[in-house]
């Protein structure tokens, strides 16, 4: 018997290294060849300004990114996203030492085969260098904690774990803004469950209260001393309309296009049955609160508190971005992290579905996973070599896109965007001769870094109505009376209003030079750098840029 437990151990810690690291070697082969993403290259700058919080993320996404550059001293797109890379891992090994605790073995394991192949799991939890990253490892790990607290013990009685669980929430929080209503979602099922009710009247959440307002001290502190501006952006700025233009009001169809939404960045073959595992569970809790109207269905106590825990955290994302999308435009993101909790009653769902057909299973997780591959191979063959688009020298049956009109040309290959500077002897020198670089967008700033940095550390900023970090990193007249290098891409260019705006701020505005990026052989875009002679005075901010400095 104890060679017969052995070898199924043994068993199980290869399913689960399989999967592991088969996903982390597969996830890096992505970031490898994936050109950082708008938000990730801004994120660099988080690592290059290290701070007690951000202008609009917690703190901790400043050290996921920098994790990779500061162990190598080599910035690139896969350096910024090795710890993201790392701790996904962690992520999936909690999530399934969570279902397996709560549902068992064989659940755990399709638990862990399903959140493997969810597209917008592995790219935007587990390869991206973005707050999700955090943000999903310590929600993943506050709810193994809570499960071990709340499901322990026949008879249920406060511990110290009930502190560690606050620390976790607290952390969460450092991560992304999402993290409070993790903390929701476990008030909810503690107020929901009478078993677990006792939690409020013990000395032990006081603790805990106590332990999560200290782990919140760097958003709060640095808070404090930029006039809440975080939490203003979060809450109310973002989702002020234009002036002058009328704020939509609630729409089923938008509700409609959301939940659509979800259900593609899901991978439709996971999304809909997330949906319905939704639906279905929370049909199951409204039944047993309500036995009367279906008296013949029942469910035992511990099997309805453990999905009750699952649905308290995940439904106030799933369904509340949902319904905020009928109202304001929302993320692809957001709602995610809910939909990663209920891969767990998916899994212990997916038991019975193995169980009745074997192969049609087999079908569901491999065919998904040999689709999304296929996908992803052909996505990252055309952003680095062009294979659909029109012409490129590796073009598919003559490609289908021009140049122009393919929405990829906007992830920068900051490689190439480097080796200008490098092979133009003229650039070189003026970067040299610069006291700051500037450009129009927050998001090109990022880029401009990753690039420009490994050559010369020097202050990049961004004059914009929206500066977001930047606001922080630079005060209004530091560069008046300093030399700058205005460095944009070619739509930007084509707008002669910005060019003509930013000379009336310099003594002499000259256009130096460009930088073409390539992708087949043919130029998919292009940089154009102007040399800004003294800084005549401070550019102006918006309000909330001024409230941020």
């Amino acid at each position: 018997m104890k060679d017969i437990s052995k070898a199924l151990q043994q068993r199980e810690t290869q399913i689960v290294l399989a999967w592991l690291l088969g996903g982390l070697v597969f996830r890096s082969l992505i970031a490898l060849w994936l050109y950082p993403g708008f938000d990730e290259a801004y994120y660099y700058l988080y690592s290059q300004h290290l701070d007690w919080s951000y202008f609009d993320h917690p703190l901790l996404v400043a050290f996921t990114t920098g994790f990779g550059v500061w162990l190598t001293g080599i910035v690139s797109q896969f350096t910024i996203r090795m710890g993201t890379l790392l701790l996904y891992t962690g992520s999936l090994l909690l999530l399934y030492l969570t279902s397996r605790r709560l549902f068992g073995l064989r659940a755990a394991q399709y638990t862990l085969a399903i959140s493997s192949v969810i597209p917008v799991f592995f790219l935007a939890f587990g390869t991206m260098t973005l707050p999700d990253g955090p943000l999903i490892f310590f929600w993943t790990g506050t709810l193994y904690v809570a499960v071990r607290e709340f499901f322990g013990e026949k008879i249920y009685q406060p511990t110290p774990k009930l502190v560690l669980i606050s620390i976790l929430v607290g952390l969460t929080c450092l991560a992304k803004y999402h993290g409070f209503l993790l903390g929701f979602g476990l008030f909810c099922f503690v107020i929901l469950s009478p078993r677990h009710r006792c939690v409020l009247t013990s000395r032990w959440l006081g603790l805990g209260l106590l332990a999560f307002g200290l782990t919140l001290f760097p958003l709060w502190w640095w808070n404090f001393q930029h006039d809440w501006v975080s939490f203003q952006f979060q809450l109310s700025s973002r989702f002020e309309p234009e002036t002058g233009i009328e704020k939509p009001g609630f729409s089923w169809l938008k509700v409609l296009l959301v939940w659509l939404m979800t259900v593609g960045y899901l991978c439709p073959t996971m999304g809909l049955p997330l949906w319905w595992i939704s639906a279905r569970s929370l049909s199951t809790q409204i039944r047993h609160t309500f036995p009367k109207l279906h008296p013949k269905i029942k469910f035992s106590r511990n099997f309805l508190e453990k999905q009750g825990l699952i649905l308290a955290v995940s439904l106030p994302l799933t369904l509340g971005f949902t319904l905020l999308g009928g109202k304001e435009a929302i993320l692809p993101a957001w709602p995610m992290p809910g939909f990663w909790g209920l891969t767990i009653l998916l899994g212990d769902r997916a038991v019975d579905w193995q169980q009745q057909s074997r192969l049609g299973f087999r079908r569901w997780i491999s065919g998904t996973a040999i689709f999304l591959t296929t996908l992803l191979i052909v996505v990252l063959l055309h952003l680095n070599l062009g294979t659909l688009q029109k012409p490129s020298n590796f073009a598919l049956f003559g490609g289908f896109i021009a140049p122009k009109q393919d929405p990829s040309r906007e992830l920068i290959d900051i490689t190439q965007l480097r080796q200008g500077f490098l092979d133009h002897p003229s650039l070189r020198q003026a970067l040299a001769n610069s006291d700051f670089i500037f450009s129009n967008a927050y998001y090109l700033g990022g880029y401009l870094s990753m690039a420009i940095t490994p050559i010369q550390d020097i202050p990049i900023t961004c004059f914009s109505k929206d500066m977001r970090g930047f606001a922080t990193w630079s005060q209004p007249g530091e560069f008046v009376n300093q030399n700058g290098l205005y460095i944009t891409l070619e739509r930007f260019h084509e707008m002669p209003g910005v060019t003509d705006d930013f000379s009336n701020y310099f003594r002499t505005f000259t256009e130096i030079g460009t930088i073409p990026l390539k992708r087949g052989g043919e130029i998919t875009d292009v940089f154009h750098i102007y040399q800004a002679q003294t800084l005549l005075k401070p550019y102006p901010r918006s309000p909330v840029d001024l409230l941020a400095s």
